[in-house]
This record gives C-alpha cells, structure tokens and sequence, in this order.
C-alpha cells in the first residue's frame, strides 16, 4: 500500500543521486512511497514498473531491472535474499530522512547487511518492554536527539537480569556512532548508521574486480574492440558494472565472453547479460555419436521408395 513520504530539498543536490539516471531517481522516489515502515519492498521489477511506471510502457521491467542495479551500486538500495528464497531490497538511508511516528511491523525480514537480519518491531509493541530517554546531570531530558541515549530494559520477570542492553549515540564531526553494552557484545548495536554507502563514496565508478588476472576493465575493452563502433558511455558503464559482478561471483571470465559476444550478436539488454552468460554455462552440449533428428522430406522417386505398394 502507498503511503505519504518525505522528500528533502537536499535530495534534489545529493551526490548519490545525481550518479545515477534521472528515471533510476525517479524509481528512487517512488519507492519511498511503495516501501514499509521499514524502508523494505520486494525485490520484483515487474511489480516495482506496474507500481511506479504503469502509464510509461516504454519504462518496463527491464528498464526498472536497471534502474535498480543503478542504486545498488551508488548505495541507496541494497538488494539481499531473505531466509525464504525471496528477493528484497532495503533504502539504506530510510532511518535518517524517515521519521515514522508508531511504525507497523513489517513482513519482510530485515536486511542483513544494514540491519543485522534482526526483524524490527514497532516501539513498545512486545510486552514487558519499557523504553526510556536518559536524563541530564540536571534533571532535565536531553533535548538533543543526536547526543540522546536509549534504554531498553526488558520485563525482569520474563526476561532477567541477562537480558539487559543498553546503547548509546555519540556524535563526532557530525557523524553517529552507536556503542554495545559490555554485559552482551554478541547482541550487537540496536541502532546502525544506515546513511553511509557501504564502500567509499557513492559518486565513486564501480571499482574493478579481478579474477584470474582479468578484470571487468579488460572484458571491457575486449567488448569495445569487437564492435564497429563504440558503444555509448552509459551502456559502457552499465557493462562495466554487470561484469564486475559476474567476476565477483567467480565465473570464469570466457564464460562472461560468450555472454558478451551473444548480447552483442543480438542487440540485447546490458541487463540480460547475467542470463546471457548462464545460458553460455549451461547449455547443453551434443556429444559426437548421438543421434540428430532429421526433418521428413517426401522421396523423389515415389515408386522406388515404396515398391509400388501404394
């Protein structure tokens, strides 16, 4: 169900969005609408295009398909897979721009990367939980949210004495740290910093990866040689990032060549490049001796074929 978000004016000069795509930003948008009070959707970009660009029929699942490789890679969304085999994604910055006043439970399970695989729970919807601000040297709250400590205490009855954690916030240079209690370390911070892109900055190129001395630079460039004319920047750039990926799964990189040479001969999709290069793996060969079929054709010479039965 759509819901009433919030867009900041800053959003319009962020560096992470102006990486990508005006219709991937524009996919962004919509999918603060679309997301839970958690900031999860399913990861589907069939449903995702009929959601957001039902009246666009030239923008469709494929276009969205990119669109959303488009954001992983700049940090905003990350794309995981939950304990049931399904496809999720998570906006890593929704806890710093959303402020969502008794957030309902989410039926998606949390990201684990962002959010340590912990599903998250409304405020004060289990019973025995008791949620509590500290109180200045003075006797007064802190007024502060970026320098405010949260209690969590559990029922003693229901929970003991083991189950207590606390977690703090400090703040240095205007960046928010979270700490762990000492009593349990294993339990990790309740809350994480969830505005910062996982690796380096998010205005920064997809950094090559290499597996057995060729990285996605060179299958690249090899691409690039092969075609008559170059290619344009952005597929370019969106073939870099698909073949990084593919190389930092461990595929072979002449596996990602036959992929490459089939989307080339095709005029296909960057997208479709994965299923280009499983279909590469995974077709099956025909071994010398089986038999081939051979179309029926009729006999030039009727009467020699049939000995006259007919």
């Amino acid at each position: 169900m759509a819901r009433i978000r919030t867009i900041k004016p800053e959003a319009f000069t962020s560096e992470s969005l102006a990486s990508v795509s005006v219709t991937a930003e524009r996919t962004f948008f919509g999918l603060l609408t679309q997301a839970d009070d958690h900031g999860r959707f399913r990861d589907q970009g069939a449903v995702i295009a009929g959601a957001l660009w039902s009246l666009r029929p030239e923008h469709g699942p494929l276009e969205v398909e990119d669109d959303l490789n488009q954001l992983h890679t700049a940090g905003l969304i990350c794309r995981y897979e939950g304990e049931d085999g399904k496809r999720y994604l998570h906006i890593v910055t929704w806890a710093k721009h959303q402020k969502i006043n008794r957030p309902s439970g989410s039926r998606c399970p949390a990201c684990p990367r962002h959010e340590g695989g912990q599903p998250t729970q409304p405020a004060g919807s289990r019973h025995g939980e008791l949620t509590t601000a500290s109180v200045s040297p003075h006797g007064a709250l802190a007024e502060d949210a970026r320098t405010l400590p949260e209690l969590t205490v559990r029922n003693a009855e229901s929970a003991g004495q083991d189950d207590f954690r606390e977690t703090s916030r400090t703040t240095q240079g205007g960046l928010t740290e979270d700490s762990v209690s000492p009593h349990r370390p294993d339990l990790g911070p309740r809350i994480l910093d969830l505005g910062s892109p996982p690796v380096g900055s998010a205005s920064a190129p997809a950094p090559d990866t290499v597996s057995d001395s060729v990285s996605a630079k060179d299958l690249v460039g090899e691409y690039v040689a092969s075609c008559e004319h170059r290619p344009p920047s952005d597929v370019l750039g969106r073939l870099g990032r698909e073949v990084g990926k593919l190389l930092g799964e461990g595929i072979a990189p002449d596996h990602i060549r036959a992929g490459m040479d089939r989307m080339r001969a095709k005029g296909l999709h960057v997208s479709l490049l994965p299923s280009l290069v499983n279909e590469a793996m995974n077709t099956p060969r025909v071994t010398a001796g089986t038999a081939t079929r051979r179309p029926w054709t009729n006999p030039a010479d009727v009467e020699a074929a049939y000995g006259g039965d007919l």
